[in-house]
């Protein structure tokens, strides 16, 4: 275990050489990339050093023990004991970093928010919780980029799609597929009386570097013009566009680039992530199950995360965790919920290993 943790630690020392290249750093591509796998080795280099660090103190502290003063013996007893205790910790730590990864969990992906059982109040909650992504996005200084947005007269969403660039964006926002069901009390209400709605929530890693063929004569182009909410015109052009992808019945949108080039290179790549995302379901049994599990119908009886307004709680049903702290959770601060959800995952590995 402690050789395979070496050898990521080699790895990354060699890849800090490589970085400086300025043939490397001339190619923005093969530069950001290298720049990705170095971030991601760095937490193995740091956990193998702390551990050779224990393992000499622990040898200073077994030589100590022969010494002629009682005291000194007494206190390195006290570390031998404390330097086995610390080990033992970094052994867990260690076994949990080297479980097998998500082949996707260092990818940016593509977030979809729709509106479900509800209404307005769901398309309302739609937009809450676009708001809360962004939000949780800038925290982790990831790029968010909203590519195809259709609202409400009143600004929810009833469709959104976003791409989410970062560090290890798929490794946190896996977590967020599903149904969220809010209750709360809408402000079109007037009894006072406590509504319940749904959104649904799909990630999708993003798939840049698969090799999809796409026949032209199985896809639709269409050109019209950019709109925003109740269909005013932000664009004069017809900059906006629209893929229908025939054999599978996949529509892609993209609105949101500055020129019909921009829109369309975008719109393409999400195709290419939702296609590569469909034939995985489709050759993998247990990711098919899993994949169509995480929206399901959009019912309301169907959540995985249910947001309760009246007692400012926010609860994950999966692992039965419960936050009283709504309005942070809201304003984008996911991290010890994430944190719960990675650590649960984690827990299934080794239960599994």
């Amino acid at each position: 275990m402690i050789e395979k943790l070496k050898t990521l630690r080699d790895k990354y020392h060699e890849l800090s050489k490589t970085i400086i290249d300025p043939a490397i750093i001339a190619d923005n591509k093969q530069y950001a990339k290298l720049m990705k796998e170095y971030a991601s080795l760095e937490p193995y280099s740091v956990k193998y050093d702390e551990y050779v660090k224990i393992e000499q103190d622990l040898e200073s502290a077994e030589a100590m023990i022969h010494d002629s003063d009682p005291e000194i013996v007494e206190m390195a007893h006290a570390e031998i004991a404390q330097c086995k205790e610390k080990l033992q910790q970094l052994d867990e730590e260690i076994k949990i970093m080297l479980l097998p990864k998500d082949e996707n969990d260092e990818k940016d992906v593509i977030l979809e928010i729709r509106g479900g059982a509800g209404g307005e109040e769901s398309c309302l909650f739609g937009a809450v919780l676009l708001r809360m992504y962004r939000m949780y996005a800038e925290r982790n200084h990831w790029k968010f980029e909203i590519t195809d947005l259709n609202e409400t007269e009143l600004g929810g969403v009833k469709e959104a799609s976003v791409v989410i660039r970062g560090h290890n964006v798929y490794s946190k926002m896996k977590f967020e597929g599903g149904v969220h069901r809010v209750q709360r009390v809408p402000e079109t209400e007037s009894g006072g009386r406590i509504h319940t709605s749904t959104a649904t929530v799909a990630v999708l890693p993003e798939q840049q570097d698969v090799e999809i063929e796409i026949d032209e004569k199985d896809i639709r182009l269409d050109t019209y013009r950019a709109s925003g909410a109740g269909g005013q015109h932000i664009n004069k052009t017809d900059s906006a566009i629209r893929i229908t992808h025939f054999p599978t019945g996949i529509v892609v949108t993209c609105q949101d680039g500055r020129s019909q080039i921009q829109n369309k290179e975008r719109a393409f790549e999400i195709l290419k992530s939702k296609l590569y995302d469909l034939y995985k379901m489709q050759s993998d049994e247990e990711y098919a199950k899993n994949r169509r599990g995480m929206v399901g119908t959009g019912d309301r009886s169907e959540r995985i995360r249910t947001y309760n307004y009246p007692q400012g709680r926010v609860t994950d049903h999966r692992i039965n965790y419960t936050s009283y702290n709504l309005e942070g959770f809201l304003n984008g601060d996911l991290d010890d919920m994430i944190d719960n959800l990675q650590m649960a995952e984690q827990k299934a590995k080794l239960e599994n290993a």
